[in-house]
């Protein structure tokens, strides 16, 4: 007997009292499971989103709202960001002390324009503490995913408490199915079939994330 067969089987064993005429949304199903595994204070969601965004490499910056320019600005001349894709929507006072040239995507650039620019600023819909995930839906401040893809160096704004949840599941509660959702776990990576591990395939090579705090 294969392991399909006894795969198979077990299913059949597990749905021979069923009704032949049931349907699945006859019988609720019960998901009193725990849907976080974190603490449900701001300030322990905070040190944890940072613990693990530093774990998957990216590099983050706190500060509260009234040094958020200054901030923004000091990481983009660290970086020696002479160009910046600049996404519809983002707020202005963002950038207002960075000495940098200004990439609008209005209208939209080409991918070459994206790849030639030192960096991109954007914003978040929300980030996960217990997978250190950022999320971007496209929304004012965020742009087309093209434009946190293409360019090499990507700076995320986070705003805590409102945009920092504790799991998954309760990320998935407040995000729309129907936004194009793009989901980033530290800079873009991948390995060889020698597990050499190579930066900057898939998206950005350097991931920097300003957590905005009170």
């Amino acid at each position: 007997m294969s392991s399909r067969d006894v795969v198979l089987g077990r299913i059949r064993a597990a749905l021979s009292d069923v009704p032949r005429q049931e349907r699945p949304e006859d019988v609720p199903v019960a998901r009193d499971y725990r849907a976080a595994h974190a603490p449900d204070g701001p300030d322990e969601l905070l040190d944890l989103l940072q613990d693990h965004l530093t774990e998957y490499r990216a590099t983050v910056h706190r500060c509260d709202a009234a040094a958020l320019s200054a901030t923004v600005a000091a990481v983009l001349a660290r970086r020696g960001t002479r160009t910046v894709v600049v996404p519809e929507a983002l707020p202005e006072e963002w950038l207002s002390e960075a000495v940098v040239k200004r990439l609008t995507d209005t209208p939209p650039l080409s991918p070459h324009a994206c790849d030639a620019a030192d960096s991109v600023v954007t914003g978040c819909v929300l980030a996960i503490a217990e997978t250190g995930t950022i999320v971007l839906d496209g929304g004012p401040g965020q742009g087309r995913r093209a434009l946190s893809l293409i360019p090499d160096h990507h700076l995320c704004v986070v705003r805590a408490p409102e945009q920092v949840v504790a799991s998954v599941p309760a990320a998935v509660a407040r995000l729309s199915p129907n936004r194009p959702l793009t989901w980033i776990s530290g800079p873009s990576a991948t390995s060889d079939i020698e597990l050499e591990r190579v930066e900057g395939v898939h998206g950005p090579r350097i991931l920097d994330v300003v957590l905005v705090h009170p």
